[in-house]
Parts: C-alpha cells; sequence; structure tokens
C-alpha cells in the first residue's frame, strides 16, 4: 500500500515527466513565407499538370471549352475540348516555338498557329506567361506589377499589358496553386478554372 508520502512522491514525479513532455514538443509554427520567397519556389516549378476549363471573350464572340494543361520544363502542351470534342485544339509551346494542331488535323507551325489561334479565340493567348500565371507568379521575363493578399500570396498582377486577378487559392501539399484566374487585356477576358492539380 502507498503512504501519503509515497503517493505525493510518484504523482509529482509523473507531474514533471508530463511537464517535460510537454516542454519537448516543437512550438506550432504561423510564420507566412515571404513572398519574394514563395514566387521563386512557383517559378522553379517545371514540371506540373492541371485540368480544368477556360472560357475566353474577345466582347463580341467567345468560347468554352475543357483545359488540359501539362508543363514539361519549357514545354507547354495545352489541349483544349469543347463539348462533344468540336473545336478541339492541341497547343505546343517551347520558347519562341508554337504549334496549333486542330481536331480535323490540320497543323500549323509559327505565324499560322497564331493566326488559326486568332481566328478560333479571337485573340492569341500569352501561352508562355500563362505557364507561370497559372502557377500563381509573375513572367521572371517581364516586368511586373504585383499586389498581394494577407497570406502573401498573389492577388493582382499587371505585366505586358494584361492584368491577371487571383481570387481562389487550392493548397496542395505544402503548395498554394490558383484555382481560378481572370486574365484581361482591353475587351479580352479569359477565365481559368482548375478542378485538378498534379505536380
Amino acid at each position: 500500500m502507498l503512504t501519503g508520502r509515497t503517493w505525493r512522491r510518484v504523482t509529482g514525479g509523473c507531474t514533471a515527466l508530463l511537464l517535460a513532455g510537454c516542454a519537448t514538443l516543437p512550438p506550432q509554427s504561423h510564420t507566412i513565407e515571404p513572398w519574394a520567397q514563395r514566387q521563386v519556389a512557383l517559378q522553379a516549378i517545371d514540371r506540373f499538370e492541371a485540368d480544368g476549363r477556360v472560357a475566353a471573350s474577345d466582347g463580341n464572340t467567345g468560347f468554352s471549352a475543357g483545359l488540359r494543361w501539362r508543363q514539361q520544363a519549357g514545354t507547354a502542351s495545352v489541349d483544349l475540348t469543347a463539348p462533344l470534342g468540336v473545336g478541339a485544339a492541341h497547343i505546343e509551346q517551347t520558347g519562341s516555338s508554337l504549334q496549333l494542331r486542330t481536331s480535323q488535323g490540320d497543323t500549323y507551325d509559327g505565324e499560322e498557329a497564331n493566326g488559326q489561334l486568332a481566328d478560333t479565340l479571337g485573340f492569341v493567348p500569352p501561352i508562355h506567361s500563362l505557364s507561370y500565371w497559372l502557377r500563381g507568379a509573375s513572367d521572371p521575363r517581364l516586368p511586373a506589377s504585383e499586389s498581394l493578399d494577407a497570406q502573401q500570396r498573389l492577388a493582382h498582377l499587371e505585366q505586358d499589358g494584361w492584368h491577371v486577378d487571383f481570387p481562389d487559392y487550392l493548397r496542395i501539399g505544402q503548395i498554394w496553386l490558383p484555382q481560378h484566374l481572370t486574365v484581361t487585356r482591353g475587351a479580352l477576358r479569359l477565365r481559368v478554372v482548375i478542378n485538378a492539380w498534379r505536380l
């Protein structure tokens, strides 16, 4: 049987162990990563896939399509799929080289591809810059004016005459990536919704 003194000694020892155990728990971190550091990490992501939808309008005509964007280092492969496959297109850009393949099997390169995109979409989308905007970062090749939200994420971006808004983000692992973005330039408007990210 434990005496009062022994019981106090045991319970005191347990209390000390519990306090010691609590003291060894790492403190919870609520630090928000600075934007300069976050942006470098986002720009460095050179392989990703994003699935969603895109809608575009030039003020007079518009279209909407399913979107699959695959980025492999400096190459962007973009598939646009309208309902029932009507108007589907495959766009591939590596550096300044642009290629467009239509659902009819016609292939266009360079300026011809730009012309076809302008005829189909109403404008030529800035594919290279979009590959960065999709990640929630500015294109490092061009000057940019950036506005941030409270979490040190892009809220608004102005670059090369385009205005980009980032109203919503998804957390993918430890990274925040845009769920929606709206890209405008004059009457041109491009809205992208991302349903799934794969890094």
